[in-house]
């Protein structure tokens, strides 16, 4: 699929949205009057807290979501909206700021028990769990579960592949699906002694594991109602809603109440609003005016307001008490894939970071309301980040506008002097398009010739930029990608985008195909160390090391601007979905 270059309106919305940026700044900020007071409460403290039920709590998305099975998705916004009708062994606490990192039990009775080398750990489901249709829930579901989307060749294509790296005594199972008639045989990671216990062994110590017991690859699948990649139509409901009706990409998804589920077994889960409805494939603009204007109540793909009405909001005092701009941890960067000719060569990447318009790209993607410009692959924020580190420097630093004369003599180190290559970017995200032509522009000074491809988001990460025969096929080199961390640590923000164990062959994160022999020994070497602080010093020289293989363009550290309308209840930023914490909202509206 080829997509066409954009050009002009993407960009005069970015820059009424650095325009309404210096205007804020110009007028002091965020202090004085009570509106100002109320800006950006959302990322501190619930809004408009309530314990009122009722209503339909109405969702739109500019693309299709990836998919609605929780052991077959990774984009941030499906993890936390899945929690309606998937339960996971652990979440995170439901609060906003620093709380909000907690992890706590969900289907999990209390914290695991850890063996003293740190190879083991044992956890105990609740009593009286029930899927949608009565049926006990059980500690071979969750194993089953776990089974299907991490191990064999037909494992579920998305996601992180954490339990098939880490889990002892599993290399040889080939998952769920080859026919057996116990699907299960051979997979020795996980022992379930009895209904209520699931026992984990690992091939060494991985003082992350708590996070990955997170993961919504946990929520409990029965073996029978398992249909594979189709098992997204109809997710049998562990948590408090279920399916209306099955779902099918573009269609829209509608929930409703699961009354199996017990209230008092889920102090994570509010379950305010009677029912929830999904619109997909809503232009985010339309999005935009329909959150203002009452229509709806949350954009589904939490990255915040499109640049258009980002600038008309930002500049009116009228709607600042409704907007959030938090700083969420994500970093938007320039993928640059070493496979793909002359890219291969170090040189021609290292000519890419020379020649990058940082200044450009960060008012493409909204000023100082977008982002903060990014040097490093880890954002600030995250244990590892080195403030003061720059591999790259602008010729003038203060204007962050690249090195032009350095970048046109790396190529010629690389051999070249005019290259023709192809840039991947998602349609639906205007700040992405909007940033693609700045990065355009930018790499056309140095004899860099890019044509911008546009892919929806729902395959984005799969079959086009996630695909490597895909990507090699068409020569697209260069790839503008947003990653949040699985988890907040070094090892969880990069392992994924840098390892090259994590290198797949569709869903595949390392958009750089990144294999290096020190850096992969460096991310087997960081979760066995038990000492936190060592842990950050070596996630930081992974940062460094990649840096200067050149296959990460930094380009914006990222905030959003989020649109709460009014008919929202209990709304507010949590800081480890990245996003408003969709569990805790309700709604005043009747729809």
């Amino acid at each position: 699929m080829r997509g066409r270059t954009l050009r002009g309106s993407a960009l005069r919305g970015a820059a009424v949205a650095t325009a309404a940026v210096l205007l804020l700044s110009a007028c002091g900020g965020g202090g004085g009057g009570d509106a100002d007071t109320e800006f950006d409460q959302g990322t501190t403290e619930v809004v408009n807290p309530s314990e009122e039920k009722g209503g339909t709590l109405r969702y739109a998305i500019s693309a299709n979501m990836e998919s609605t099975d929780p052991g077959n998705a990774y984009y941030g916004n499906v993890w936390n909206f899945s929690r309606y009708f998937a339960r996971t062994l652990y979440t995170y606490q439901s609060a906003p700021g620093d709380e909000g990192r907690e992890v706590v039990p969900d289907l999990a009775e209390g914290e695991p028990e850890v063996s003293e080398d740190g190879k083991t750990y044992t956890v105990k489901l609740k009593e009286g769990l029930k899927y949608e249709d009565g049926s006990p829930i059980v500690a071979e579901d969750v194993k089953y579960a776990i089974a299907r989307s991490n191990f064999g060749p037909d494992a579920l294509p998305n996601g992180p592949k954490y339990y098939k790296e880490h889990l002892a005594d599993s290399d040889g199972y080939e998952g769920p699906y080859t026919g057996a008639d116990d699907p299960l045989e051979g997979f020795g990671g996980i022992e379930t002694p009895d209904d209520h216990t699931l026992v984990f062994h690992l091939k060494k110590p991985f003082y992350d594991f708590r996070y990955v017991l997170v993961q919504p690859q946990t929520a409990p699948v029965p073996a029978e109602a398992d249909t594979g990649e189709q098992y997204q139509a109809k997710v049998v409901s562990s948590g408090p809603y279920k399916f209306e009706g099955e779902w099918t990409p573009g269609n829209g998804l509608t929930l409703v109440r699961n009354e199996e589920w017990d209230p008092e077994s889920d102090p994570i889960r509010k379950a305010l609003p009677d029912r929830i409805t999904v619109e997909e494939g809503v232009e985010q603009n339309e999005i935009d005016q329909r959150l203002v204007n009452g229509e709806l109540d949350v954009d589904f793909g939490g990255t915040g307001v499109g640049p258009a009405k980002k600038g008309e909001l930002l500049q009116d005092e009228d709607a600042r008490p409704f907007l959030d701009n938090p700083l969420n941890g994500g970093h938007y960067f320039l993928a640059v894939n070493t496979k793909v000719e002359p890219f291969d060569e170090l040189e021609c990447r290292q000519a890419v970071q020379y020649a990058l318009n940082r200044n450009a790209v960060h008012r493409a993607w909204g000023g100082d309301a977008g982002g903060d410009p990014a040097h490093t692959i880890l954002p600030p924020g995250t244990p590892g980040h080195d403030p003061d580190s720059d591999v790259y420097p602008a010729a003038d630093p203060e204007k962050e506008e690249g090195d032009p004369a350095k970048a046109e003599e790396k190529l010629a180190e690389c051999g070249e002097e005019d290259v023709t290559t192809n840039l991947g970017v998602r349609s639906d995200r205007p700040a992405e398009v909007a940033a693609a032509e700045a990065i355009q522009e930018a790499l056309g000074r140095v004899g860099i010739e890019v044509q911008i491809e546009q892919f929806p988001s729902d395959s984005f990460t799969n079959t086009q930029a996630g695909s490597p025969s895909f990507v090699h096929e068409n020569g697209m080199a260069l790839m503008i990608y947003g990653w949040l961390p699985d988890w907040n640590t070094g090892y969880g923000y990069m392992s994924q985008i840098l390892d090259g164990d994590a290198i797949k062959d569709a869903g595949n994160s390392n958009l750089a195909e990144l294999d290096d022999e020190e850096i992969n020994g460096l991310f087997d070497e960081i979760v066995s160390i038990e000492d936190e602080a060592e842990r950050d010093e070596m996630a930081a020289e992974i940062d460094r090391l990649a840096m200067e293989q050149a296959v990460i363009v930094p380009m914006v550290y990222s905030k959003a601007v989020l649109y709460r309308p009014e008919t929202l209840t209990n709304a507010f930023f949590n800081p480890s979905w990245k996003m408003y914490d969709y569990m805790a909202l309700g709604t005043t509206a009747q729809e």
